[in-house]
């Protein structure tokens, strides 16, 4: 049974990170360090994810990224190099936290590895849309700038949420799944839509 749980706080965490990874990330090495909640990588071989040396370089690269931002612009930063390289980040962080997450329990690290790289990457995948159109939608800079910040509030609730209850990890797979295939649907209609229209 500790097992579900476990692979439900290593799952939620992948989610979080999928979303933006720097939040998750220092949240599970700040509980990690005060072994909080059930969040500890001290007994390990990943004990640098709640190491200050880790956390400063996590938070050097979260002001980083807004810093890039800002100078090239929102739209630049979402669809470019910098938002492939985030995505990057987000899926590697997602690996690291339920691998851990899983040793520090004394599992087998790869099968966290794989499942958390694949659910940062659906989270991202799923995400990544709705935001893209809403940044459409906002009329000046400033709020397409601060999106950013609503998506960094949303991984940092996730990843809260999930330590708290670790079950939640599973929910929040779910929804990243059905948000997914919505965008799918959502994306084969307007194909459907423009077919009819150039006939």
């Amino acid at each position: 049974m500790h097992l579900v749980f476990y692979i439900g706080l290593g799952a939620g965490l992948a989610i979080a990170a999928g979303l933006r990874p720097f939040l998750p990330a220092l949240l599970a090495g700040a509980l990690g360090s005060g072994d909080t909640l059930g969040v500890d990588f001290a007994h390990s071989g990943y004990a640098f994810l709640q190491s200050g040396g880790w956390l400063l370089a996590v938070t050097v690269a979260f002001v980083a990224s807004y810093a890039i931002q800002i100078a090239v612009g929102p739209e630049r930063f979402a669809t470019g190099p910098f938002g492939a390289a985030i995505g990057g980040i987000s899926i590697g962080i997602g690996a690291l936290l339920f691998g851990a997450t899983l040793a520090e329990h004394g599992y087998a690290a790869w099968p966290g590895f794989v499942a958390g790289g694949g659910c940062a990457l659906l989270a991202d995948t799923a995400v990544r849309p709705v935001f893209t159109r809403a940044r459409v939608r906002l009329p000046d800079a400033a709020s397409r700038h601060a999106l950013t910040l609503y998506v960094d509030a949303a991984s940092l609730l996730v990843a809260g949420l999930v330590a708290l209850l670790h079950p939640l990890g599973y929910v929040a797979v779910a929804l990243a799944a059905w948000l997914l295939v919505g965008n799918r649907r959502r994306a084969g209609e307007k194909y459907a839509g423009l077919r009819i229209l150039r006939r």
